[in-house]
């Protein structure tokens, strides 16, 4: 045993050794498959545009334990109304989620949802095209022309309206985590006329039913943005708050270009070149929610 006057001596200079090192907060990461956003399988898994923006992310925030959970989109949003640290890096700005979601500044735009149809059946819209663009409301009021929608899906806040304001008898709702791929097949057998969705995601799940995407004529809505900001949410606490205060640090430091071009490549060439001339305009354009 030391002399007590070793000890004494030794005292003082425990108080200078470290602390040990606080453990880091766990930030977990909502991913539901959303190609080609978020492909979870088949030949192009983990190309999307959201694979390529989260790692960037994690790396870039070291101070946060990074978990990924798949999750579909119903356990998403109820995970993000907890107190634990969740972020969903896919979220639309709604009035509704802003309640109890905290968003992060733009990640990046996407082409805005839009309605298809089968080129061979185009004439069911006719009514309701002016300069190329489908008035949803007008479509939604017709007995004879039913529209395939995801369930539980945010389609922005201008759509979400009309959808809410629509006779629901002439809307077909789909709950399956296939669900696109479900209403595609449908309208290919004829139990609905038109799918409400992005152009991107529906090529993508066309493929993947063996429908041929040129078959398909894809039509913007009138009134609506023709670009869509995605955010990075997370739960509104504050915990939620630092880590956007962090995202938003790290979002103003990533290759934008690189980030840009991952998602012009999932286009058609027709709107991939339109796309990279305006998406530097809408932001310079459109205000922030």
């Amino acid at each position: 045993m030391a002399p007590r006057w070793l000890l004494g001596l030794c005292a003082p200079l425990f108080g200078l050794l470290p602390l040990p090192a606080q453990a880091a907060d766990t930030l977990t990461w909502l991913i539901r498959d959303l190609p080609p956003m978020i492909i979870f399988d088949g030949p192009q898994k983990g190309q999307g545009a959201i694979d390529e923006l989260l790692p960037m992310l994690m790396d870039r925030l070291p101070e946060y334990q990074h978990k990924i959970l798949h999750v579909n989109r119903a356990r998403g949003l109820q995970m993000l109304q907890t107190t634990a640290l969740t972020c969903d890096p896919t979220m639309l700005w709604t009035p509704e989620r802003a309640k109890w979601v905290v968003y992060s500044r733009p990640a990046f735009s996407i082409v805005s949802n839009g309605v298809v149809v089968r080129q061979d059946h185009r004439e069911v819209l006719a009514p309701f095209i002016a300069q190329q663009r489908v008035d949803l409301s007008a479509l939604l009021l017709d007995k004879h022309a039913r529209l395939g929608v995801v369930a539980e899906r945010s389609y922005g806040a201008f759509i979400d309206d009309v959808l809410e304001h629509a006779d629901a008898h002439n809307r077909v709702l789909h709950y399956g985590n296939d669900a696109l791929g479900s209403l595609l097949q449908m309208q290919r057998l004829g139990r609905l006329e038109a799918v409400l969705g992005y152009w991107t995601e529906i090529r993508y799940h066309a493929l993947r039913q063996g429908i041929e995407p040129l078959t398909l004529a894809f039509y913007p809505i009138a009134g609506s943005m023709p670009y869509q900001r995605v955010h990075i949410g997370c739960s509104n606490t504050p915990q939620g708050h630092q880590a956007i205060e962090h995202i938003n640090q790290v979002l103003s430091e990533l290759p934008q270009a690189q980030l840009l071009h991952s998602y012009a490549a999932w286009l058609d060439p027709t709107l991939r070149a339109q796309y990279l001339i305006d998406h530097p305009r809408f932001y310079q354009d459109t205000p922030m929610p």
